[in-house]
């Protein structure tokens, strides 16, 4: 593995695990601050997952026109340097408006993985990319594994000491990446920056010149809506259906990063050596349904856990997914993809976390006849069941185009 490679799984790791140290207090933080119960949180937390999507849907498209202009290193440090203080003015959070405040700074920014998928793309040949996008995967479940585990310890130490782990984390990650990370892009390869380019609605048309392209950006839309019900009502589904602690809820998260190792750190390679790139997608897909619909419907907590184990083969999806619209892109505009990757899936991300967290609320709401607190991972499910359906009209056109 290369150092620029290895710098970024290692990036992936710290990130992640910084996400997961805060997961098991959110929660009770945002109750802190509101006044609110769990349902009334979950509403909350579904509002500041909007805020962050709604910049990243206006944001990312800029970002990757600008690595394809400036280059993936400066786009990738300024990106882990707002991730640093958003945490920091969580950790430091007097009222709710403060959590926004450090959503909104986070989502201008960007998150770090499109640009670092673009890096990946420049470093590694097309039949590598799956691989090393799996790698990727993987470092983000080592953390999200550890990450949930340490944030319930030190949530025993007060609710902020999360918060200050993960700014700590992320400034570290900064000042790592701005000592050996070095660029990418080689400055031949570099396209001028755009305007018109530099927005979602150019991004996108520049994308429909490339086969199956558009569809399976489509299939990411839909796949983001499902996903989503996962990370903006799992705490809360978990406490609301199982009655679980902020320890079970953080190893359950655990549970989730190690499954995600496993798949995507050791097994995609040889699934998609055997199988190909096309037939890991609609798998991944498959065991998506199946793990969705079964954790609604799950009538005690420890069926949970084989869930999670055959779930995590739903890894084998993006990675996928994400190498066959590399392949169909040239070199100078990896970024663009993925910042058209990256905006598609914050208009799901705008839609999802509002609209799982409210079906949350409304399924669970006192007076209720009966209770479902599953309802947002069906509704999973059945939007996955439909991606299916479009995937096979995307990936037969990138399969021609390629033929």
């Amino acid at each position: 593995m290369s150092g620029p490679t290895l710098f970024i799984v290692v990036s992936m790791f710290i990130d992640s695990m910084g996400f997961g140290l805060i997961a098991p207090v959110a929660p009770r933080l945002i109750m802190q601050l509101t006044g609110s119960d769990l349902g009334g949180a979950a509403s909350i937390a579904g509002y500041l997952m909007v805020t962050y999507a709604c910049m990243q849907f206006l944001f990312a498209p800029v970002l990757g026109a600008l690595s394809d202009h400036f280059g993936r290193r400066p786009v990738l440090l300024a990106s882990m340097a707002a991730l640093a203080v958003d945490y920091l003015l969580m950790s430091l959070a007097p009222s709710i408006a403060w959590l926004f405040v450090g959503r909104f700074i986070a989502g201008i920014a960007g998150a770090t993985y499109p640009t670092a998928n673009a890096a990946l793309s420049d470093i590694h040949p097309p039949d590598q990319r799956a691989r090393f996008f799996g790698l990727i995967g993987a470092a983000w479940g080592v953390g999200f594994m550890t990450g949930p585990a340490l944030g319930g310890l030190l949530a025993s130490v007060g609710l902020r000491a999360p918060f200050y782990a993960a700014a700590a984390l992320a400034a570290f990650n900064f000042i790592l990446g701005l000592i050996v990370f070095p660029e990418t892009l080689p400055a031949n390869l570099r396209r001028a920056f755009a305007v018109e380019r530099a927005n979602l609605f150019g991004a996108l048309r520049q994308m429909g010149n490339y086969p199956g392209v558009p569809l399976l950006l489509g299939v990411c839309v839909l796949y983001q809506l499902a996903h989503d019900a996962l990370p903006s009502t799992w705490t809360f589904f978990s406490m609301g259906k199982f009655h679980w602690t902020e320890k079970q809820v953080g190893l359950s998260l655990a549970a989730i990063g190690f499954a995600t190792i496993i798949v995507q750190g050791a097994l995609i390679s040889p699934i998609i050596a055997r199988v190909g790139e096309h037939r890991a997608v609609h798998y991944g897909f498959l065991a998506g349904v199946i793990s969705m619909a079964g954790y609604a419907f799950a009538t005690a907590g420890w069926m949970i856990y084989p869930l999670l184990m055959f779930g995590a083969f739903f890894g084998l999806a993006m990675p996928s997914l994400n190498s066959i619209m590399s392949r169909q892109v040239p070199a100078n505009a990896q970024g663009e993809l993925q910042g058209a990757l990256s905006g598609v899936t914050s208009i799901s991300a705008v839609i999802s976390p509002l609209a799982m967290t409210q079906l949350f609320s409304w399924a669970t709401a006192p007076g209720v006849a009966t209770p479902f607190p599953g309802a947002p991972m069906l509704l999973g499910a059945v939007l996955l069941a439909a991606a299916m359906g479009l995937l096979v009209l995307g990936t037969q056109r990138t399969t021609k185009s390629i033929l």
